[in-house]
Parts: structure tokens; sequence; C-alpha cells
């Protein structure tokens, strides 16, 4: 099971996140195989915050690897919970002397963005295939984005890019993923 998660996760990063531009820095990680995937089944909340923590331990010995992607493809489906869960491992990121160091995105099956309608498409753009932690090295993002115009305005793009595309044509292009 854990193969096709993460089979299945790849090709949601091609198909939506890549192709469709919404992250400037993921296609050269994806390239340069420095995504780490960990799957992590049937775990509760203070086990993925553990697990969290080990991955940012991680990450301090491995320069190599530029994001790591925390999947839990049968845990936090109830997007509030997922929330509740990202909104502490935020907290335990800070606590652990990782701010400014290790950034957390969140993407959800179910995201919706604050005062957003559940059927915009722009909602898309952080909807992946199972919830997951997105562990990003800040220092990584700032090299990238120096290089990459108007960085600020790359949600606004992202945004205007799914609602131009439309709800069922993001809806099927996720869908393909699986």
């Amino acid at each position: 099971m854990q193969d096709k998660v993460i089979e299945q996760t790849i090709n949601w990063l091609k198909s939506v996140v890549i192709d469709c531009n919404f992250c400037p820095f993921a296609a050269k990680a994806m390239l340069k195989q420095s995504i780490r995937y960990v799957v992590l089944s049937d775990v509760t909340v203070e086990g993925s915050l553990e697990r969290f923590a080990k991955e940012l331990q991680f990450l301090d010995n491995a320069e190599e690897i530029e994001t790591t992607l925390i999947i839990f493809p049968n845990n936090f489906s109830d997007f509030e919970e997922y929330l509740d869960m990202v909104e502490l491992a935020e907290e335990l990121n800070g606590d652990l002397d990782y701010e400014g160091i290790y950034q957390i995105a969140s993407f959800h099956p179910n995201y919706c963005f604050e005062g957003a309608d559940e059927d915009d498409a722009a909602n898309y753009t952080n909807r992946s295939i199972y919830p997951m932690l997105h562990i990003l090295r800040e220092e990584s993002l700032t090299k990238v984005l120096t290089h990459f115009p108007d960085p600020e305005g790359i949600p606004e793009r992202n945004i205007a890019f799914a609602q131009e595309k439309g709800l069922k044509y993001m809806q099927l292009l996720r869908a393909t993923c699986l």
C-alpha cells in the first residue's frame, strides 16, 4: 500500500503541482529526486507529531533532501481535525527552535481556503489526494524565490489559473492521479 500511496502522490505532484505551475521549485526537486515521502497509516495526532519532529531532525542531517511529504492515507480525513494537527505541528516547529529553518505547507483532499466556497476551483491549488504535511527548507525557498519574478503574486496567479480552468477540470486532473 505504501508504494501505491507514494506513486499516486508523485502523480499528483507531476500532474497538478508541477504541470499547473503551482509551486516554482517542485519540478527541480522532483528532477533532483530530493523529495522524501513518508507514509503514516493509522496514526494518532500524537504519533503524527512525533514523526514530524523526527523528520525535522532527519532533514538536519540529510542536506540532499529538499523537502519531505508526510502522507496520511488513512487519517485526518476531516479537514478541521487536520487543521488542528497542522496548527500543533507549526507550534512544535517553533518549540523545537526550527522556526526560520523549516516551514510547513498543508495539503488536504477537502482543502478550503478561509472564506472561500467549497466548490471554488481555487481550493484545488491545495487539494491533494491525501492529507499531508509538507516540510520545506526555508533557505531553499528563499534561494528559489529570489530568482522568481513576483513571488508574492504566486498565490493569486495559482488561484486565477485554477478558476480559469474551472472546477470540473481541476477535479478531473486530481482524479487521474489515483
